[in-house]
């Protein structure tokens, strides 16, 4: 039952949320920045995945939704977080997947010795991965964490709203964005996981992602209708999502 609520502990102690949708081979799969787990359910494909034989794993990333909100974190806290879920849900044979900044976190993983037999990387870009740690939230963070209004930029305006209505605490996604770790050329290369990149095809991040493909050690790269904030919900996503996923031969030998 998707609303029922399961947690897990962190290394460093943090107390996290995560729920499931579905009977099957397991998939765990991240959502991006200010989101939920639920983002996979209301605006993507999980739905469609749980009826088409995948246990999905949803995690709520710390700051975020259920999880605990703490205001410090150790540096890759998220990919520590997510292999900690790995460990406790006992997985060995399972997919890996991320949007925006869960894709980001899902490469992290990857690097840090996470083996999924396939990984779903998806709205997110070389220069993400390989640098940012959200700068063009800080302001609009900062604003609210003072209570007071940001430049008079409508695009910044827009994004204090946008960070308010998602009910999380500014300062804990402060330090979200305090534990992201760049993730160098050199590392992504080494990584054998067959790995779709997906984007959509007005997401100013596309070229970026078909960099990122191309620096990855096994990926494919795929663009689908849509920008960064409606690709994931367009029918051309999920069926690219099941599509990759269900040409693994291995996807019917299931082991938890």
């Amino acid at each position: 039952m998707f609303d029922a609520t399961s947690t897990f502990t962190a290394p460093d102690g943090a107390v996290l949320s995560y729920r499931e949708i579905g009977d099957g081979y397991p998939l765990i799969l991240l959502h991006g920045f200010t989101a939920t787990g639920r983002l996979w359910v209301d605006h993507g494909p999980a739905k469609m995945l749980a009826q088409n034989g995948f246990r999905v794993i949803l995690p709520d990333m710390r700051g975020h939704g259920a999880s605990a909100r703490p205001t410090s974190a150790p540096p890759d806290a998220l990919a520590d977080d997510g292999l900690a879920l790995i460990a406790t849900l006992g997985l060995t044979r399972f997919a890996l997947g991320g949007y925006s900044l869960g894709a980001r976190i899902a490469v992290r993983m990857l690097v840090r010795g996470a083996r999924p037999i396939r990984a779903v990387v998806a709205g997110q870009g070389l220069e993400q991965i390989g640098g940012s740690r959200g700068e063009r939230y800080r302001p609009a963070l900062s604003a609210l964490v003072a209570g007071r209004a940001v430049a008079d930029e409508a695009a910044d305006g827009r994004l204090v709203e946008w960070i308010a209505r998602s009910g999380n605490d500014p300062r804990a996604l402060l330090a979200v964005l305090d534990t992201l770790v760049p993730t160098p050329n050199d590392d992504l290369r080494t990584l054998t996981t067959e790995t779709l990149v997906l984007m959509g095809a007005d997401d100013p991040r596309r070229t970026s992602g078909r960099a990122l493909a191309e620096a990855l050690g096994n990926a494919r790269y795929l663009e689908v209708p849509g920008d960064h904030g409606t690709a994931i919900s367009t029918p051309a996503f999920a069926a690219a999502v099941l599509g990759f996923l269900e040409s693994d031969p291995d996807r019917a030998v299931t082991v938890e």
